[in-house]
């Protein structure tokens, strides 16, 4: 397995179990209209994940084929269901938190920062 893929593979990781833990903390906490908040965006947040990195592969394997770009990242549709996770958040607020959604959003930003200092930190000390 390439280190594209490896990351790939660990991002993943780290966002299922992120939703896990959101999972966790809507049954059993009592901020279930936060956590249900965190929930969708972070769902949201995951498809974007998966979608940026297909995206990105497809990119790649273009520009490795033909030696030009063809095509995008899909930018409009990550934000198309980041607005559509906002929009479910307003329609039911009663259920979700609009506020913890937004931030739900950003996890897989968070994730893909984390993974990066990390990467960074631990190829130093191998050197």
């Amino acid at each position: 397995m390439n280190e594209f893929e490896s990351m790939i593979t660990r991002q993943r990781k780290w966002m299922l179990y992120l939703l896990a833990l959101l999972v966790l903390g809507v049954g059993f906490l009592p901020y279930t209209r936060v956590f249900n908040g965190l929930l969708l965006g972070g769902a949201i947040s995951f498809y974007n994940l998966w979608l940026l990195q297909h995206k990105t592969k497809q990119l790649g394997d273009s520009v490795a084929e033909s030696g030009e770009a063809r095509g995008g990242l899909g930018t409009f549709s990550r934000m198309a269901a980041a607005v559509l996770g906002v929009l479910i958040a307003i329609r039911y607020e009663e259920n979700f938190h609009i506020i913890a959604v937004v931030i739900g959003l950003m996890l897989s930003y968070v994730i893909l920062g984390l993974d990066g200092m990390l990467r960074f930190v631990f190829n130093k000390k191998s050197r």
